[in-house]
């Protein structure tokens, strides 16, 4: 119905019979094939068609998220998991009714981030969202919705599609003759933090959208290894190394998975260098074992020169790792699995490639190598049983394998 008044609306010729939601669009079999074990099978062909479709698909509408409708009063902001509308993005839909959230590109794959910026006022790269796609799948994590780049059109496909009014008050021509489009929110609104196209198109991530929280409700919860969002004071976890004690007396890191999967999280985390992991995300009806969602990390991949420790620290201070996660980084670092490698050769399946510069590939081999150095330091001092859990024991028995560091 909609794309036949959209049709309409733009004089176009209406087909002869109505377009009807295909049970085969790859969008929907995405939805329907998530499980507690991931949002995708481990070898599942509908991810590469989805990422097809995405990269191909003619766009019928554009939009704000969620988010950004929030933050200006025009929506239920029960609905809304994570308000945030400090970056541009928008949510795009497709001829066979899927939705991606686009990023667009604010900043050059060979710039580094100043190493003054604050990581909250760092810039978001729609190259780390894909890049972290590649890695999230390469780790065999599953948690990162799948995400391509794409060249858009944004006289086109976005501001001749929208049927937003204020969307459409935000486009404007530049001097030098190109089509620009800024945010509407309370923050970088302003025709100085615009994105241009060159001179109407534009580089940008399409990240998959996950089903409706009507459908599929998901929490948000903080991580317990929350960074201070300010320009001074330090959180708990910074100045106590005996925090994960404190961490595990709190329901559910106490009797559950959780931990496991926060360290999973602080391991990818610390690959991609990003530091602004402030909550995480999980489907309710998976309960306190279900996966956590890897999602917003366009702030990853900003230096390649630097090393934060301190994302590792969940692993470091709780000195426990999965078996399977172990195993993973173990052949990712033998020469002929080289992360870096395998990293480079996926990353070529994408339009935009090269995705990411040769240093931050080399990088992902240099961190791989300390975080393995953390978990010999781990074994060293309270040996391989109490560090390495085998995450395919129940819950229960995992208990028994978790060390209490004591002074």
């Amino acid at each position: 119905r909609r794309h036949k008044l959209y049709r309409e609306e733009l004089n176009l010729t209406s087909p002869a019979a109505p377009l009807l939601l295909q049970p085969e669009a790859n969008w929907l079999q995405f939805h329907l094939g998530i499980s507690q074990d991931g949002l995708y099978p481990r070898s599942s062909p509908i991810v590469n068609r989805l990422l097809q479709d995405m990269q191909d698909f003619s766009i019928i509408s554009a939009d704000y998220s969620q988010d950004e409708k929030a933050l200006l009063g025009a929506c239920d902001c029960s609905q809304i998991v994570k308000p945030s509308g400090v970056h541009l993005k928008l949510v795009l839909r497709f001829q066979d009714f899927g939705k991606a959230m686009f990023k667009p590109m604010r900043q050059k794959r060979e710039e580094e981030t100043p190493e003054d910026f604050f990581y909250f006022v760092d810039f978001q790269r729609h190259n780390a969202e894909i890049a972290a796609f590649h890695l999230d799948r390469i780790l065999d994590f599953r948690r990162v919705p799948p995400t391509v780049g794409r060249l858009i059109n944004v006289t086109k496909e976005i501001l001749e599609v929208t049927k937003n009014e204020i969307l459409q008050s935000v486009f404007f021509v530049s001097p030098a003759s190109n089509v620009c489009f800024f945010a509407k929110c309370p923050y970088m609104c302003k025709t100085e933090y615009a994105v241009c196209g060159n001179p109407h198109l534009l580089e940008g991530s399409l990240s998959a959208f996950l089903p409706s929280l009507n459908l599929a409700p998901r929490l948000s919860i903080p991580n317990p290894w929350i960074r201070s969002y300010s320009f001074d004071g330090k959180e708990e976890w910074e100045v106590n190394p005996l925090y994960c004690n404190t961490v595990r007396e709190i329901y559910p890191y106490s009797n559950s998975n959780r931990l496991l999967n926060v360290i999973d999280m602080a391991v990818f985390d610390f690959l991609i260098g990003n530091m602004d992991r402030h909550h995480y995300e999980m489907f309710t009806k998976f309960g306190d074992d279900g996966f956590l969602l890897h999602l917003d990390n366009a702030r990853g991949f900003g230096r390649h020169s630097h090393d934060e420790t301190s994302i590792l620290a969940p692993l470091s201070q709780c000195c426990i790792i999965k078996r399977t996660t172990l195993l993973r980084l173990q052949l990712l670092a033998e020469p002929e699995y080289r992360l870096s490698d395998v990293m480079r050769e996926s990353l070529l399946q994408d339009l935009l490639a090269p995705v990411l510069t040769e240093p931050h590939l080399l990088a992902l081999d240099r961190r791989l190598q300390l975080i393995l150095k953390a978990v010999r330091k781990c074994i060293d001092t309270y040996g391989e049983a109490k560090v390495v859990a085998n995450d395919t024991m129940q819950p229960a028995a995992l208990a028994s394998h978790r060390v209490k560091l004591t002074t």
